[in-house]
């Protein structure tokens, strides 16, 4: 009796402590939803989520439940979630909306997750926002939604009618970039660079930088053919590198994922990007094989591979190359040749900033080489500038060097 009587008690308390975050409708078809937010004239808050998304997750139990965000949410939004995904543990209630979650899909591009899409009382949709995030920016983003003049579709249906001026432009090209729209975002930064007249201004280069994804972007045969003019601009190595990045994607790691679980044919392969690119050709490969080698946990091949790209373009290695490199040899390569290697490497990528998580990675590789006493020392230093949340790790590793134990 008394135990009926403490649920009886409680549950009234679980219903306020649910109650407090963001109430999500449950059992309504889209269309009800639709009908609901035009009757009550609020607009629609959509979780577009999948079952195996962690930042959704995130979302679900740090966010969407908090006061704040309920006793925003709630006032001004009719809020539910979508599931994206199909699994055998799907009630009754997802099933019901396959079909529509498939249509949300196709017609607003849901390909990231989470996806938040907003819809005006009227059912037409008007923004959208991607990613997870803290409560307030979270706050800040659907306060925004509800602004015609930050709203993204609304502004898209203004340059779909013509509006090309271009602060405009720039505006709404960042906002379908961000809302990962990359057909929207490639029209919209083409409008938007037709119109400049100068395009190796640091902002105009930026620019290009955000919005060169492929080789068939502008920016990318600009970076290509004018190097030395971006990089005093922008900084040395930085076109090659973004040109770099874009042939690997689409020439290296293409053709890698063609062949399954096959070697790659590299001979092949630098053939190809030879015949295109003729510059970088070698670099190229030799980076690429680190990067596949490390995937698919060759250590072997992995420590070959840097200690090649190392030994004929280790100059041109930038602090977070270094530092990783230098951490692979640490974890994969017991040679004491190649670690005295690795620990000129990992010192030089702390050299113009002494950025905690790289110190770390010299003083274990100091420790692997048995220099224990110079190990504790640059681990106690990387320790003292860490966050509070990287500190305990540190500690951890300088509690095991000072034992002798094995890191």
């Amino acid at each position: 009796m008394k135990k009926i009587l403490l649920m009886a008690l409680l549950l009234p308390m679980l219903a306020m402590a649910q109650d407090k975050g963001i109430h999500f409708e449950h059992g309504l078809s889209w269309a009800a939803v639709q009908a609901k937010a035009k009757a009550e004239n609020k607009y629609i808050f959509m979780d577009c989520f999948t079952t195996w998304c962690g930042p959704c997750k995130f979302m679900s139990a740090n966010i969407f439940p908090q006061e704040k965000v309920g006793n925003f949410m709630n006032d001004k939004f009719i809020s539910i979630k979508v599931q994206m995904d199909q699994t055998p543990k799907d009630n009754e209630d997802v099933r019901s909306w396959y079909a529509d979650a498939k249509q949300i899909e196709h017609n607003y591009i849901v390909y990231a997750y989470p996806t938040f899409l907003v819809f005006a009382p009227d059912g037409q949709i008007v923004d959208r926002q991607i990613g997870s995030t803290e409560a307030e920016e979270f706050i800040a983003r659907c306060q925004s939604s509800l602004d015609p003049d930050q709203q993204y579709y609304t502004l898209l249906d203004q340059f779909k009618k013509g509006k090309k001026d271009t602060a405009f432009l720039h505006k709404l090209s960042l906002l379908a970039l961000h809302g990962n729209d990359p057909e929207n975002a490639a029209a919209i930064s083409k409008s938007y660079i037709d119109q400049q007249k100068d395009l190796f201004t640091p902002g105009n280069l930026n620019y290009l930088v955000a919005f060169t994804q492929s080789s068939k972007d502008k920016g990318f045969d600009l970076f290509l053919h004018n190097t030395t003019k971006v990089d005093k601009v922008l900084g040395a190595g930085k076109a090659e590198n973004i040109i770099m990045g874009i042939v690997a994607n689409e020439e290296t790691f293409s053709q890698l994922t063609k062949n399954g679980h096959a070697a790659p044919d590299w001979t092949a392969i630098k053939k190809n990007i030879t015949t295109k690119y003729p510059s970088f050709a070698d670099e190229l490969i030799l980076k690429c094989k680190v990067q596949y080698y490390s995937y698919i946990k060759d250590a072997d091949s992995a420590v070959a591979s840097i200690v090649a790209y190392m030994k004929k373009y280790g100059q041109k290695a930038d602090p977070q190359s270094l530092n990783a490199y230098a951490w692979t040899i640490f974890e994969k390569c017991d040679d004491m040749q190649c670690i005295e290697q690795a620990l000129e490497w990992s010192k030089r990528s702390f050299k113009d900033q002494e950025i905690p998580s790289y110190m770390d990675t010299y003083a274990n590789l100091l420790y692997k080489a048995g220099k224990k006493t110079d190990a504790v020392a640059w681990e106690e230093k990387a320790m003292n500038k860490a966050s509070a949340e990287e500190r305990k790790s540190y500690e951890t590793t300088l509690d095991k060097m000072k034992r002798g134990e094995t890191l």
